[in-house]
């Protein structure tokens, strides 16, 4: 029964916070965050795109419009909040059985608050690195990650076109990691809502120099940190714009090696990989500098204009649900 009322209250619960979320607007939930991020990058593709001769709503804009809010939220709803909260429970009480109350081997949230964010972003973003690296290797998953590599005219919402098993896949194995360093529900929120930026930017139809992504960096961190040391609104203004400024002056140049950005994972998305790369190049999510490290990174001359997709992406299917089950219905060797 303990497990049957976790259940239910999953659902009971997450229904409370998404109706929550929608009808109290703040910059304090995602769903307002997903609005902001969505709409400032779909502006700088209709003002500013990289491909001009892409259609402003370009092909399936509409169904990545829908797959973002179903991948953010509504699959949440629909099972996956109440079977996590399920699973979570069974999994503490496994380790109860050994004595065993937690798996924290660090106490992030004792280090000063820049310092365990940065940690927890990049453990996360190395996970996932190697989870996107599986999802391409395995040839069961790929059949469920074909789902985003459908995609033919790339734009910011393709960023969260995928199947709803990479959610089981990815939330699962990145789950014992994150919490065996201590990362809390705002640490999430914070480091969500960044990679859910830099996703969005990596997909856009657009191409900024390193310079400005840099000194909007700067400007990010220093929006973060700075206010919390107590100067007053002039000097905190001086000094984000001051930061911006050094990151765009220092960190301009190679910031491409670090981030990913729209020109490297244009490549990832091409219908045609390298011989000796037939499982996938250019795998990072947030930082480029896994691909660089690992040699796994790809950018042969400017993309722009490439085929995007994978062979025989002519017949998948075109509708969400069909897409969603096609997974399930892989060929037998």
């Amino acid at each position: 029964m303990k497990y049957f009322d976790v259940f239910i209250n999953g659902y009971k619960g997450y229904w409370d916070y998404l109706v929550y979320e929608i009808t109290h607007p703040s910059l304090h939930n995602y769903f307002v965050w997903l609005l902001l991020v969505s709409a400032f990058f779909f502006m700088i593709e209709v003002f500013a795109p990289w491909r001009k001769n892409q259609p402003r709503f370009r092909q399936d804009f509409w169904l990545d419009f829908f797959y973002m809010f179903f991948n953010f939220f509504i699959f949440s709803l629909v099972i996956y909040n109440a079977v996590s909260d399920v699973g979570v429970n069974l999994f503490s009480d496994f380790l109860g059985l050994f004595g065993i109350e937690n798996l924290l081997l660090l106490q992030a949230q004792k280090l000063p608050v820049w310092i365990h964010l940065l940690i927890g972003f990049v453990l996360r973003d190395f996970i996932q690195w190697w989870i996107h690296r599986l999802l391409h290797y395995s040839e069961f998953l790929w059949e469920y990650h074909k789902v985003h590599h459908s995609v033919q005219q790339m734009g910011f919402a393709a960023h969260l076109r995928y199947h709803w098993m990479e959610n089981v896949v990815y939330r699962t194995l990145e789950y014992i990691p994150l919490a065996m360093i201590g990362i809390g529900l705002t640490d999430f929120f914070i480091i969500h809502i960044f990679t859910l930026a830099v996703g969005h930017y990596n997909h856009s139809n657009i191409s900024i120099s390193g310079r400005y992504t840099a000194a909007v960096l700067g400007g990010l961190i220093g929006l973060f940190a700075i206010p919390q040391l107590g100067y007053a609104m002039w000097q905190t203004a001086l000094i984000i714009v001051g930061m911006s400024a050094v990151f765009a002056l220092v960190l301009g140049p190679v910031m491409k090696y670090l981030f990913n950005s729209p020109e490297m994972h244009i490549w990832h998305h091409s219908y045609e990989l390298p011989e000796d790369k037939r499982t996938g190049i250019n795998f990072g999510l947030s930082l480029a500098c896994w691909d660089y490290i690992f040699g796994t990174a790809h950018i042969p001359h400017d993309g722009r204009d490439i085929k995007l997709g994978f062979p025989g992406v002519e017949e998948f299917p075109k509708g969400f649900l069909e897409q969603n089950v096609h997974g399930f219905k892989q060929k037998k060797p």
